[in-house]
């Protein structure tokens, strides 16, 4: 057995080796970046090493200081996870120069399989089937559109070095090739200092269906069933599961001996996963499977734990023993597939969005309470971060995976719903509500073999993209927990710095609400006995709903307008009004402000004349007004009755309309929020989380009054700015000042979390300046682009395709 063990790698992958690693004894060393000091994965190990900065490129891409490391520490192998240099044959080769045993297949095959093009050679040699395509060594763009034109569209242009989508661009047709190919080779050398394509025909309706293998050097060599992974959107997969459904036992010794033979011809050993398209056309016109072998990942996968559920086995014990020199512990013949498996991969993304990379602090992280880590479970959860965590842009958006088992597909599908609902994120954006819909999907869990293609994303994208609405009693009820979390923290504040006795009916009057305590009656958390929650007024508030209203680039959620009227001992009656109440709402914030600058316990920030007293004739204009516009609202409300916070303010219980409702609860004041601090563009938020016990989850937020903000922190760009969604690294700059542009064409490539995204025009127009330049790191918010809003206008050049565009090799 391995006496020392080096983990060269950070989050879920690398707590799931150290798990494993710490299970059967061995001691571990972890490596990390600047930016992972506090990270989940080097707590766990018994010593770590800081190898670099934050960026990849100069800490977990770094060989030479993982090797160090190892040196330092006395570790006599190395585990390098997947990702990173998990797939390096120079790196396997350095280990091994370095006495090093490096837990993974030989150099000499991870070459073999990294190389596409020569991956498929040899594959026809072993008699593994292959999809038609080009893997020539001449790489000049006359070759490959001549090439294309012999194969025929659609096609995929792919990174031969390529893996985990990455480098793989779809070209539906020839007017899509130029730029299929630029974008692909940009993001190949990137990811992988290797920007070598290929071509390969694109089977119209597939399935990904990819086959565990494990072999040692004795001559052992095994397949561990197979994995579908055909519900993918990008390329990438995110949900998985084992086995692949629908498919006759035949298919699965068919597939499991080609991914056999795959590995024994390339001299394979240690743990793999050979990946097949599987023609579902071919298959209802001959009645038969048909599948092509598409590559081979010479490592441990993320979806490894469907496999090691249906066999109950731990994969990366077996990859600890067969590196160590052992035999593999199981035969073929001593191996079984029992029950299925689901994974559903967790990312910090924002479906609507384009599934746009997200970033920020992990605010709450709550999972199945019946949820093993890292070990075969009815519920598993694998995770690399915690509550309290941040994350950032420098590495994959994947925070955790969510897996279940069961005695049958239709079982572990259900416990995959049902732990989805019991698990909550706040902080940053997540894919959990999509994996919900997805996986409750009526045509998903029937499985059809027209359904279950990779296309499953696409043909359903409405109705698993569709906004979520807000019923009227969530609406009210969001508007009640604003309400009392308010008079919660303002309690708070208040007991902090002595100001309760001072404030007369203003404060909480009580010594619970000093002690922060949950006040009687259903005030919750302080503030009981105080005349905001208590003697009846009316409020009005305006919520963003992220995920309601349309999506896409430009989405900018709904927005709720409710009329909120406290009715004296803890009722409530709560309106849905129109927008005009907007403004109105806004004046009575400034009202309330300004009596709480009078009190000389709020301090003023901002740069602009600061609002009137409540005393003076503008304010009492505004609150005319306000009072005005909340009578011509809908009469018609809800009615809440015994809302009420725990003591700790983390759940809300309210009767709406003669309904219970309960709901876990967290807010957010501007200077918390993930996207608050302003500067770069970015306005200051509040957010509300609020999560029902059937497990839906609303997120709401609303800006920081624009009075009250710092200078300098900014409400947005304005007028025709193009901002950058994300942090991120300009690759290319597609247009000039002086283009004429069209709605939806890009303007800028950014590369983020290890992907190219593009920044694209969200109107027509001409293009007035670029403020982005190839190699240049940008914020979130960050101006890259401004826009006048004619759509051509005399002088103005036309806009300049792709393939003129600068790029970041060209700078």
């Amino acid at each position: 057995m391995v006496k020392k063990l080096l983990v060269a790698n950070r989050g879920e992958i690398a707590c799931r080796i150290l798990s494993t690693a710490r299970k059967l004894g061995v001691p571990t060393v972890a490596v990390f970046s600047e930016a992972d000091r506090r990270a989940k994965h080097v707590e766990l190990a018994d010593e770590s090493f800081c190898i670099g900065a934050a960026a990849a490129r100069d800490s977990y891409l770094r060989g030479d200081a993982i090797l160090d490391a190892a040196r330092r520490s006395g570790a006599d192998a190395i585990h390098p996870g997947y990702g990173f240099l998990s797939e390096n044959a120079a790196f396997a080769e350095a280990c091994a120069a370095a006495g090093l045993a490096f837990v993974g297949p030989p150099a000499a095959a991870i070459r073999a399989m990294g190389d596409k093009s020569r991956a498929k050679e040899i594959m026809q040699a072993a008699g593994v089937p292959v999809v038609p395509g080009y893997h020539g060594e001449d790489q000049s763009e006359d070759r490959l559109l001549a090439e294309a034109a012999r194969v025929g569209f659609p096609l995929l242009v792919k990174a031969v070095s390529g893996g985990g989508g990455k480098g793989m661009k779809l070209a539906a047709g020839p007017a899509d090739l130029r730029e299929a190919i630029a974008s692909a080779r940009r993001e190949a050398l990137a990811s992988f200092n290797d920007d070598r394509l290929l071509l390969e025909r694109y089977v119209l309706r597939p399935r990904h269906v990819e086959v565990q293998v494990f072999a040692d050097g004795h001559g052992g060599a095994v397949y561990l069933f197979d994995r579908d992974c055909s519900v993918q959107r990008r390329h990438q997969k995110i949900i998985e599961e084992a086995p692949a459904p629908g498919l006759p036992d035949e298919f699965h010794r068919l597939i499991g001996e080609a991914a056999v033979r795959a590995a024994r011809a390339v001299g394979y050993r240690n743990a793999g996963t050979v990946e097949f398209i599987v023609d579902t056309d071919a298959d209802a016109a001959a009645g038969q499977q048909q599948f092509y072998f598409m590559e081979m990942n010479t490592r441990l996968q993320v979806e490894h734990p469907v496999s090691e559920a249906i066999t109950g086995q731990d994969f990366v014990e077996w990859q600890l023993r067969v590196a160590a020199g052992g035999r593999l512990p199981r035969s073929q013949a001593q191996l079984a597939a029992v029950g299925h498996s689901f994974e559903a991969r967790i990312y910090a993304e924002s479906p609507r969005n384009n599934f746009l990379p997200g970033a920020g602090t992990v605010r709450r992280w709550r999972t199945p309470a019946s949820a093993e880590t890292f070990t075969n479970a009815a519920v598993r959860v694998d995770s690399g971060v915690r509550e309290g965590d941040t994350v950032g842009t420098f590495y994959d958006p994947m925070i955790a995976k969510l897996v279940t088992h069961g005695p049958d597909r239709a079982t572990a599908l259900a416990a995959l719903v049902a732990a989805l609902r019991q698990t909550q994120v706040a902080g940053l954006p997540t894919n959990i509500p999509f994996l919900l819909r997805l996986a409750a999907h009526p045509d998903f869990a029937a499985a059809t073999r027209s359904e279950l293609t990779t296309a499953f994303i696409a043909r359903h994208r409405d109705a698993l993209l569709a906004p979520q609405p807000v019923p009227d009693e969530v609406a009210a009820l969001a508007a009640v927990s604003r309400h009392l979390l308010a008079v919660r923290r303002q309690a708070e504040a208040e007991a902090a710095q002595g100001l309760a006795a001072r404030l007369g009916p203003w404060s909480s009057g009580s010594s619970s609400a000093s002690s922060g305590g949950a006040g009687s009656g259903g005030g919750g958390g302080g503030g009981a006995g105080s005349w905001r929650l208590w003697h009846s007024h009316r409020r009005t508030y305006s919520l963003r709903h992220p995920e309601g209203g349309a999506g896409g680039a430009e989405a900018a959620g709904a927005e709720l307008h409710l009329a909120l009227t406290v009715l004296g001992g803890g009722e409530f009656m709560v309106e849905r009004t129109s927008s005009s109440l907007e403004a109105a709402a806004e004046a009575a914030a400034a009202a309330k402000a300004a009596a709480a600058v009078a009190h000389g316990h709020h301090k003023q920030h901002s740069t602009h004349k600061p609002p009137a007293s409540p005393s003076s004739p503008s304010a009492t204009a505004a609150a005319t007004a306000t009072a005005a516009t909340a009578a011509a609202a809908t009469p018609a409300g809800l009615r809440v009755r015994g809302a009420s916070l725990s003591p700790d303010g983390g759940r809300v219980v309210a009767e709406v309309n003669g309904r219970r409702l309960e709901a876990a609860v967290l807010g957010s004041a501007a200077e918390d929020s993930g996207g608050g601090g302003g500067g770069g563009g970015v306005p200051m938020e509040h957010t509300l989380d609020l999560w029902l016990s059937d497990g839906e989850h609303f997120h709401f937020t609303w800006p920081e009054p624009t009075w009250s903000r710092k200078a300098g922190a900014g409400g947005g760009t304005a007028g025709g700015s193009v901002a950058s969604p994300m942090p991120g690294r300009v690759v290319a700059v597609m247009v000039a000042e002086g283009d004429a542009v069209s709605a939806g064409a890009p303007l800028v490539a950014l590369e983020a979390m290890k992907m190219e995204h593009r920044v694209t025009a969200p109107r027509a127009g001409v293009v007035e300046s670029v403020l982005a330049a190839p190699g240049l790191q940008v914020a979130q918010g960050q101006v890259l682009v401004v826009l006048r809003p004619e759509a051509k206008e005399a002088g103005a050049k036309e806009a300049r395709p792709g393939p003129g565009a600068k790029a970041a090799g060209a700078a």
